[in-house]
């Protein structure tokens, strides 16, 4: 059973601001995040897309946070181009996980990047231009840690999205802490130490649990961190997330970009990516994965975002802008 904190004992424990580098829109972060299964996220009412239109866009969550793994909730508004951040916990949270809890909410909402030069990757390529406009303000919304990146990716192996994202679910309500934020309960991902003592669960393998456990077990230990993964050549990281039981080519490179947020990684793994590039540009054949990987040159330093962008429109069905 997780040794959950009381919900009457979530209290307000911190405030921050961030202000983004470049066009940042919270509202199409969260409208992103609604079809995002893995994150499971639905809006309450007054925030997300299904808000009035007068107000105040807003995402509250809860998470693990990287390193002490202390379980705190956060509430994100944006006013004025500025984010707005409260943090929520059942006890007060030391100076530096105040901290650590600042730079993981700004990771998550890749504010860590300074995107002022996204918008010149859409002047050289009309294509990604008007999908840029589409989703205007748009940045991709990652995993809250690499941790959960690298679960998620344990769990969804051979099973369908929608069934591997209510295992996770369930994971969160049944194994996960809550915290009261704005009175409404989130619900967390379980912590290093609760998934290490997993013996069984729904939905899950034998084989699954037991890599569950051992990748917990380096988490807990806190033997890999997403600002380091960040600091580390691209392929030095990727051999690093290899080394973790259960983690082939396809999941460490999503555990790279939607879990550590790397902004800049070239596709090399991502199949459903040359579906989406075939559509987005009118392609008469779906490219080999050498020419997905040389398209992508052009998308720099910005080619994990183009990537999502066109995999958000593919999975919207969204035909290609014509101006």
């Amino acid at each position: 059973m997780p040794d959950g904190h009381d919900l009457a004992s979530s209290a307000p424990r911190g405030s921050f601001t961030l202000e983004p580098k470049g066009p940042f829109s919270l509202a199409a972060s969260i409208r992103f995040l609604e079809g995002f299964e893995p994150a499971a996220f639905a809006p309450d009412a007054g925030t997300g897309s299904g808000a009035q239109a007068d107000a105040p866009v807003r995402l509250d969550c809860a998470f693990p946070l990287e390193g002490s793994w202390q379980t705190v909730g956060v509430s994100v508004e944006q006013a004025g181009g500025v984010v707005h951040g409260r943090l929520f916990a059942g006890r007060p949270l030391r100076r530096e996980e105040l901290s650590a809890a600042r730079q993981q909410v700004q990771r998550i909402l890749s504010l860590d990047v300074d995107g002022s030069g996204y918008a010149s990757v859409g002047d050289h390529d009309p294509v990604i231009g008007g999908f840029q406009r589409r989703y205007q303000g748009m940045r991709p919304v990652c995993f809250w840690s690499w941790y959960e990146a690298a679960a998620w990716a344990i769990i969804v192996q051979r099973q369908r999205l929608s069934q591997a994202a209510t295992v996770k679910r369930r994971m969160a309500e049944g194994l996960g802490e809550s915290v009261v934020v704005n009175g409404v309960a989130q619900q967390a991902f379980p912590r290093p130490a609760v998934l290490a003592g997993l013996e069984s669960f729904p939905g899950l393998t034998g084989a699954k649990v037991e890599r569950l456990r051992a990748l917990a077990e380096v988490a807990r230990r806190n033997a890999i961190d997403s600002a380091v993964l960040r600091r580390l050549p691209i392929d030095e990281a990727l051999a690093t997330l290899l080394e973790l039981p259960g983690i082939g080519p396809f999941s460490a490179e999503l555990v790279l970009v939607r879990g550590a947020g790397a902004p800049d990684v070239a596709p090399t793994v991502e199949k459903r990516l040359a579906a989406a590039v075939t559509a987005a540009y009118g392609l008469s054949r779906e490219p080999t994965a050498d020419e997905v990987v040389a398209l992508a040159e052009g998308w720099a330093p910005y080619r994990s975002w183009v990537t999502v962008l066109l995999r958000t429109a593919a999975a919207e069905q969204a035909p290609a802008p014509t101006s």
